[in-house]
């Protein structure tokens, strides 16, 4: 594997990175992707989800950084009035797992200097975790985070797939 297919790092890297963390999760029974209202919750009956939704993208001076909102949810039980205390215990948990592999990031790279392999996902200092409580139509709970993941990037023109013409007219 070249040097930089590991430093550098695509959309797809990014959000196969973040899939496999809560696939990895003991405690996540599903993880999705894209707008949080396309999800069937109907269908859906593994719970606790991970649902991630992308942002937006901001490119700077070399780097990239990815701005994904995750949803942990789980359900309420109906009657049960200590539940959704317990089910926000546990979702927020599941989000500061996610939140610790970002920043210490041992898990998600090989520590083979010699392969040239570190640490290619970088965050945030600090996080807002936000909970939220009888959402959708199945009475769900737990708590939304914005995750900003930085990566490399170059301003590389040598690797556009395009003609070496000069396009001046």
């Amino acid at each position: 594997m070249a040097i930089d297919s590991i430093r550098y790092k695509t959309y797809n890297n990014v959000i196969d990175t973040i899939k496999c963390v809560g696939e990895k999760h003991f405690q996540i029974q599903a993880v999705t992707t894209g707008d949080i209202f396309d999800i069937d919750l109907n269908k859906n009956t593994l719970f606790p989800l991970l649902h991630i939704n992308t942002i937006n993208v901001n490119a700077s001076k070399g780097q990239l950084q990815h701005n994904f909102q995750l949803v942990v949810a789980d359900i309420v039980e109906p009657d049960e009035s200590e539940n959704e205390q317990e089910v926000l215990s546990d979702t927020l948990s599941i989000m500061l797992d996610i939140i610790a592999t970002f920043r210490s990031g041992s898990t998600l790279y090989l520590s083979s200097a010699d392969a040239g392999e570190e640490a290619r996902y970088f965050t945030a200092d600090d996080f807002t975790l936000e909970p939220f409580t009888e959402r959708f139509d199945n009475t769900l709970a737990g708590w939304t985070l914005n995750l900003p993941i930085v990566i490399e990037w170059t301003y590389d023109t040598c690797e556009i797939p395009t003609a070496t013409d000069i396009c001046l007219k």
